[in-house]
């Protein structure tokens, strides 16, 4: 007989931790109400709303680390700074 499948609620990512409390911090962050088009803007102005948001939030720091800018190419608001191509955009 089959092992029973696990739900995603059960589910491990490849550091055998449960899916659910890998995402637990997002629930946290201060941009976790914002529209998502403002978090993932490449144009500061529409990334404003978040950055101010970031100065106050209290995963910051857990935010840059997990989505790890400079390796993925992102673009938005990460860690407190807007990024294009993976690169913290300056002006």
């Amino acid at each position: 007989m089959p092992a029973p499948k696990a739900s995603l609620s059960t589910s491990l990512t490849s550091n055998n931790i449960p899916i659910g409390a890998e995402l637990d911090w997002r629930r946290q962050a201060a941009c976790a109400q914002l529209p998502p088009h403002s978090v993932f803007t490449k144009i500061r102005s529409e990334a404003e709303p978040v950055l101010r948001a970031c100065n106050q939030c209290p995963v910051r720091r857990q935010c840059e680390a997990v989505v790890d800018p400079t390796h993925t190419w992102f673009d938005g608001v990460s860690g407190g700074r807007l990024w294009r191509n993976g690169r913290a955009v300056t002006s």
